[in-house]
């Protein structure tokens, strides 16, 4: 079964698959939307952020002419983020030096606009790794630490304990050196900060060890989780990394799920392991099933049966740390006319798993959404960034949509957004903020409730609402400062 149909995907591919690339040089070049193609709109210019007078020089020219600026990496956050209508984008992009690293210190300082891909490749050859990252390494640092991102790591937190200082560009034209000691009021608000209260110019990591890891799976019912992990992996110190995921087959509709722990290995020397290498094979048959997955019951069953076989199948393989932290991905990139592949994050106390996995799907199947996948991972309890949306250990629940982009298909999605966020609230839990704009204002001042705090120190710091983007209109809503 599982031969033919990967015989089948190869050849069909082969044939037929044609994807459109709305992110390259046809589009307008002053039309701006991000990776969620929703509420694209014209910009008054696109800049590429290159020297440091350069961007202190943009500033004040956005400032004399009244201006806002809006600040862009890969533009995966999906809730516009990183534009705003008749606005300045500075795509940070091309801001990308590796500036200096201390193998002894453990620390790396890079310009905002590197991404994870040229640290691990910088940091290799010293025996490091990154703390904490997203599963893809093509995200840039400035763009991760404005959201606070996390990842498979369940040791060291979200991104914002990863962070040792960075210098940000205020809306003044004055750079400030923020750490934990120094300006420190702007530590935890810059980080999860989604760009609005300057320009991260760069910043200084701490690393950890690069490591030898053995790979295991183990499938379960979904019920079971919570306590398969709590007792085999929360407590197990040698257990690095952890990912899950719940099957979206029809007839296992969120009751069975399959857990991925890398466990730290002494049978071997790292050296024999640590070449990076690039973890995505037949990326077009690849795509090609996952449209499958999109369009098919009987795609997202294939899926499941063939990503579980997989996975089970690798239980034992030695990988190291930087290996493990360059997951696959462009197989999943879509960019067809009219839907998109959109992802909504919800943070759970752990003891409310079950319950909300259960209240979730009620509401997926009742409101007949297209859910393709729902990764699992543990998010440790954030204290410190002021917008966090880790308020206790939490499992998040990465869940990827394929929604219609018609006006009639988003607002159903809005309203089932709604629903399910209403669910995690509900619950005790929350969801992040940089994906699509669905949730509203009311939602987002409980998940939230530093809110204002939030939107008070940013009109403290830039009065002039310099620094400006969708996400920031939406939201900030009647709060005086």
């Amino acid at each position: 079964m599982v031969k033919k149909a990967v015989a089948l995907i190869l050849l069909i591919s082969l044939r037929i698959f044609t994807y459109y690339n709305t992110s390259a040089a046809d589009q307008d070049p002053y039309l701006m939307t991000d990776y969620s193609r929703l509420h694209p709109v014209k910009v008054e210019r696109v800049v590429q952020g290159k020297e440091e007078e350069q961007l202190i020089h943009l500033l004040k020219d956005a400032r004399e002419h009244h201006l806002k600026v809006s600040i862009a990496g890969q533009r995966h956050s999906q809730g516009g983020h990183t534009y705003y209508k008749d606005g300045i984008v500075v795509d940070m992009t091309s801001y990308n030096r590796i500036l200096s690293i201390d193998p002894k210190g453990k620390k790396i300082t890079v310009q905002a606009g590197a991404t994870w891909e040229d640290i691990q490749n910088a940091v290799n050859r010293y025996g490091l790794a990154i703390r904490t990252m997203q599963s893809q390494n093509t995200f840039t640092v400035g763009g991760s630490i404005s959201v606070n991102a996390h990842g498979r790591d369940i040791r060291n937190g979200s991104m914002i304990k990863s962070v040792e200082s960075f210098r940000l560009l205020m809306a003044d034209g004055e750079i400030k050196q923020v750490s934990r000691s120094e300006n420190a009021e702007l530590f935890p608000l810059a980080l999860g900060g989604y760009g609005l209260f300057g320009i991260i110019l760069d910043v200084t990591l701490l690393l950890d060890d690069d490591e030898l890891y053995s790979s295991t799976t183990e499938t379960m019912p979904t019920v079971d989780y919570v306590h398969y992990f709590l007792a085999k992996v929360r407590t197990d110190p040698d257990i690095r990394m952890h990912i899950a995921r719940l099957s979206v087959a029809p007839d296992r509709f969120l009751t069975k799920m399959f857990a991925k722990n890398y466990t730290l290995d002494r049978t071997e020397p790292l050296e024999e392991h640590n070449k990076l290498i690039i973890r995505e094979p037949l990326v077009a048959p690849g795509k090609l099933l996952f449209q499958f997955n999109r369009s098919f019951d009987w795609g997202k069953s294939l899926i499941w049966d063939l990503q579980t076989k997989y996975f089970t199948e690798q239980s034992g393989e030695l990988i190291s740390r930087n290996n493990a932290m360059r997951a696959a991905w462009q197989f999943m990139e879509y960019d067809e006319p009219g839907s998109s592949d959109l992802l909504q994050e919800y943070f759970i106390p752990v003891q409310e798993f079950e319950s909300f996995v259960k209240a979730m799907g009620t509401i997926v199947q009742a409101e007949n959404l297209n859910l393709l996948n729902v990764t699992v991972r543990f998010v440790n309890q954030d204290d410190e960034a002021v917008l966090s949306y880790a308020k206790e250990d939490m499992f998040a629940l990465v869940c990827l949509f394929n929604v219609p982009l018609s006006s009639k298909g988003q607002k159903h999605m809005e309203q089932s957004v709604q629903q399910i966020i209403d669910a995690a609230i509900k619950r005790g839990g929350t969801y992040y903020l940089p994906y699509a704009g669905y949730p509203s204002l009311m939602q987002f001042q409980k998940a939230y409730p530093n809110y204002k705090l939030f939107f008070q120190e940013k009109l403290k710091y830039d009065p002039g609402g310099l620094f400006m983007n969708t996400f920031y209109e939406q939201y900030k809503g009647g709060q005086a400062g």
